[in-house]
């Protein structure tokens, strides 16, 4: 803040005459948003002031300002679009790149985020909000992004701020699509950006896992063995099959596609930045809402929401993890303030060279994964999901051979009966099916859920005390108040309420389904043991031996107490 005042010492609010002092900026007698004028900011700029004087630099930052969001239909997008509806709502407007879906308007896409609960709070704030969003037809997998000329010359020539969120996350997905997204489309956007004029700071959202393949990593960009320039004007001639039998040589010591593509985008970045002011963010595994708008919110099945499903509903009880591996969970919200910082401050100080910011909890408030199983089981018992297939448990292990004995004792073998039953009632068996795509999730994620790393926040540290008091408090980012276990019990419900639509008033009856399972699998496992032990004593004489001196000792021990308590009478 410090080092903004010699800038705003000669500013003035428009509805007043003469120049104003910092301090006076802040006591203006001006109702709700005023408007102040200043080298600081070049034009204009909106003031949020609170009772008592106090204001907000980044809110009144965003007022007035025309913002390119990519990636605004997917869950960072939304809620990054929530924030900044609701701390400016005097921001011009919002332009959202999307490909319309099957049968659905773009505009019916737009009223279909708007009408969610996330957009509850904004629409008291900003009743105009859906006139406020433009959409723009878009497809990142073509030349240009197959945007009309028209949308184009207004998108190049009134753009002030662009957040690149658009990416595929698939750790699956092929080399060719994931390149495209992640690579290519990242590079056509900065050529659009350099030829924006009112452009003021271009946000890279990129990810921790850029750079997995290291311990520690630093918040400075890595380069990559491969030229991403090479990578692209290669596809652009190999045919699929040889571009998938060179994909795993490409990737060399990376766990799958997503994050090299990402660490590619990272170089694009750096390589064709030109002159634009650019910042790139790092988060880790971006979970619910900590805070805001409220606590829990979510809306996909991505990363560790699917998993929460798995075991709430009894699918998954067993993961091959390491207990005391650190869980580096950042909320989603977390992650919206820092991006709305960073695009604050890569505006107004314009640094140098492109800075990156990490948004991670390990390093400052570690949770690792045995911590974070046991009160997500916790949280289960009070508030079990509905029509469970069994009792959720957790079991971690780091052993290969113990991992495949649960999968095969605690997974597929219960899916296989269970499509047994379905198909003696006459229905379509699906539970191997189900299972198998829990597995093959589980397998997928093993890399992070047994590794910890070790992310430098240099950057992020320094930004938050670049921060007045009033921003700490409206755009905080410190991960470091986070209180886990509340956050896990408010995630876990959050993905029963918000993901899974399930009505609060039915968690008695989940309970007493739970009942029934518990009943059901005592009665199954004394059922097997009897069948077993029968078995056994028919084809042993040693099982007949034991079990007829476990026969004669029970017995002797009950006439002994039923002897002492006659004695006693």
């Amino acid at each position: 803040m410090a080092s903004l005042m010699p800038n705003l010492l000669y500013s003035r609010c428009l509805e007043t005459p003469g120049r104003a002092s910092f301090m006076e900026m802040q006591n203006c007698s001006c109702t709700g948003p005023c408007a102040w004028k200043g080298p600081a900011f070049g034009t204009s700029f909106r003031i949020y002031k609170r009772k008592g004087g106090i204001m907000s630099m980044i809110a009144a930052f965003y007022g007035g300002k025309s913002i390119l969001i990519t990636g605004a239909t997917g869950f960072l997008g939304k809620v990054l679009m929530e924030k900044l509806f609701r701390t400016s709502p005097d921001l011009k407007v919002i332009y959202i790149l999307v490909r319309p879906k099957a049968g659905q308007t773009l505009q019916q896409r737009v009223f279909q985020i708007l009408n969610s609960k996330l957009f509850e709070k904004v629409k008291e704030v900003c009743p105009n909000v859906h006139e406020k969003i433009r959409a723009i037809y878009a497809d990142l997998s073509q030349n240009d992004f197959a945007i009309s000329k028209e949308d184009m010359q207004e998108l190049l020539s009134c753009t002030n701020i662009i957040f690149h969120c658009a990416a595929t996350v698939r750790f699956d997905d092929t080399l060719r699509h994931a390149v495209q997204l992640n690579v290519t489309a990242t590079r056509q956007l900065l050529l659009m950006a350099s030829q924006m004029p009112k452009l003021e700071a271009f946000i890279h959202i990129s990810t921790a896992y850029s750079n997995c393949n290291l311990k520690h990593i630093d918040e400075v960009i890595y380069p990559c063995p491969v030229e991403p320039k090479k990578i692209i004007d290669s596809l652009e001639w190999l045919d699929d099959a040889i571009i998938e039998e060179i994909a795993p040589k490409l990737i060399r010591d990376w766990p799958n596609i997503y994050t090299y593509t990402k660490a590619l985008g990272e170089m694009v970045v750096q390589q064709e930045s030109r002159n634009l002011n650019i910042a790139i963010i790092r988060p880790s595994i971006v979970g619910a809402t900590w805070q805001e708008p409220f606590p829990g919110w979510v809306d996909n099945i991505n990363g560790p929401n699917g998993l929460i499903i798995a075991a709430g509903k009894g699918f998954l009880r067993a993961l091959k993890a390491t207990p005391k591996a650190v869980a580096d969970l950042i909320p989603v919200d977390t992650v919206v303030n820092l991006m709305l910082a960073v695009g604050w401050y890569t505006a107004v100080h314009r640094p140098k060279s492109t800075l990156v910011y990490h948004s991670t909890s390990g390093n400052l408030n570690p949770c690792n994964w045995h911590k974070m199983g046991v009160q997500v089981l916790a949280t289960f018992e009070k508030i079990p999901l509905e029509r469970a297939f069994r009792r959720p448990y957790a079991n971690f292990t780091s052993n290969n051979f113990t991992s495949q004995y649960w999968n095969a004792v605690s997974h597929r073998a219960p899916a296989i009966i269970y499509d047994c039953y379905l198909r003696l009632t006459g229905r379509k068996p699906r539970m191997t099916k189900v299972m198998n795509q829990i597995l093959r999730t589980a397998s997928m994620l093993e890399y992070f859920i047994n590794r910890s790393w070790e992310w430098s926040t240099y950057n992020t540290e320094m930004l938050m005390s670049e921060l007045s008091p009033e921003d700490q408090r409206v755009f905080n980012f410190d991960v470091r108040q986070l209180n886990w276990l509340e956050y896990i019990e408010n995630y876990v419900l959050g993905v029963k309420k918000y993901l899974l639509k399930e009505d609060m008033a039915g968690i008695p009856e989940a309970k007493q389904h739970l009942k029934r399972l518990r009943n059901i699998h005592y009665l199954f496992n004394t059922a097997l043991f009897l069948i077993v032990w029968r078995l056994l004593i028919a084809r042993s004489q040693m099982a007949r031996n034991v079990w007829f001196f476990i026969v004669s000792f029970c017995y002797k021990f009950l006439s002994y107490f039923r002897a002492s308590s006659t004695l006693k009478v």
